[in-house]
């Protein structure tokens, strides 16, 4: 079966700095430096799948999508979709997905949730006989069947991102890109909206997403790319990614110290593994990988007492893939 999406060797630079037509006028050097956005990725995504790219804003993510739904050009590398060479046939590309890219959900807040869906069926060029099927079937897709008749500014938040993903869904498109599709709602939309995504995955198409909410891509995902500064650094299924990390239960300290919090570290560190320690204003941070949590949190307790220190807050947690992310760049996803 052809693959959803190849890309190889994907790069996207940009220009950072201004170079404007007075410092032009007045012969003045160019400062402008370049930056890699994206930075050589190779991307393969199978027909069916969920697929998330999983990583920090500005880790490339957007910029990625971007360059496979045809929007950027990639400075190098090639791109197929559905196997549709992407630089060679943009547009049949385009009529094959459907995107609801970040800052990209413009809707029409004075027309209806159907007005809406009828205009942009326009723009994407459906047969006028089929208009009317498609947006009921959008509409039923994201259970927004009985709103269609309301204007779009007394949607909540969570409704307008589902007439976002049905405006995505007009061109009955085999592969969907979703780029941040929950960010802003509240848990019960975002559950829903996470809902409408596996249904039309058992629809049969493919969806590829963008999140860096990680329980959002271990509850999702088929696969998952772990991105940072415009590469790939880790790539398989949720459960095998958590298997890298070489711990049954993760466990997170706050300690109050009298002093620098060196022995104290040397003696956890024969606990279990020390993945992170941040020390601020008196209180040492530590998350420590270990097999079991049981052995370590006295073993920690008894450790924080010979060096005159005092653990305030103790937390065990399963392997997350933010674990992963940690373990693979050496920082949090948040950072």
């Amino acid at each position: 079966m052809t693959p959803a999406v190849v890309a190889t060797g994907l790069v996207k630079e940009f220009e950072k700095g201004r170079y404007t037509l007075w410092q032009r006028l007045r012969r003045e050097p160019d400062r402008r430096t370049r930056f890699r956005a994206v930075d050589g990725i190779d991307l393969r995504v199978e027909t069916g799948e969920i697929f998330g790219l999983l990583g920090p804003n500005g880790a490339g993510k957007t910029t990625t999508m971007k360059m496979l739904s045809t929007l950027l050009e990639p400075t190098s590398g090639s791109i197929e979709v559905l196997g549709i060479d992407v630089a060679r046939h943009p547009r049949e590309v385009r009529a094959r997905l459907g995107a609801m890219l970040s800052g990209e959900r413009s809707l029409y807040w004075k027309l209806t949730g159907r007005e809406n869906l009828e205009y942009f069926a326009a723009l994407y060029h459906v047969p006028p006989k089929d208009t009317r099927e498609r947006i009921d079937r959008s509409l039923a897709a994201v259970k927004l069947s009985d709103r269609e008749d309301d204007y779009v500014e007394r949607y909540s938040t969570g409704m307008r991102q589902r007439l976002a993903l049905a405006r995505a869904l007009l061109p009955d498109p085999p592969l969907i890109i979703l780029d941040e599709p929950t960010v802003g709602l509240d848990p019960q939309s975002s559950r829903d909206l996470r809902d409408r995504v596996r249904d039309l995955r058992a629809q049969g198409r493919t969806i590829l997403l963008t999140t860096h909410y990680m329980e959002e891509a271990d509850q999702l995902c088929d696969r998952v790319a772990i991105i940072d500064h415009g590469k790939i650094v880790a790539l398989d299924s949720p459960a095998a990614l958590k298997r890298t990390i070489r711990a049954e239960e993760i466990v997170r300290l706050e300690i109050g110290l009298r002093g620098d919090g060196t022995g104290l570290l040397a003696q956890l560190g024969r606990a279990g593994t020390v993945a992170r320690q941040q020390q601020t204003n008196g209180t040492l941070a530590v998350t420590i990988h270990c097999s079991s949590a049981r052995d370590l949190v006295p073993a920690a307790f008894d450790a924080a007492r010979a060096h005159g220190a005092t653990v305030q807050h103790v937390e065990v947690v399963p392997v997350t893939l933010e674990d992963v992310f940690l373990s693979v760049t050496g920082r949090e996803l948040r950072e």
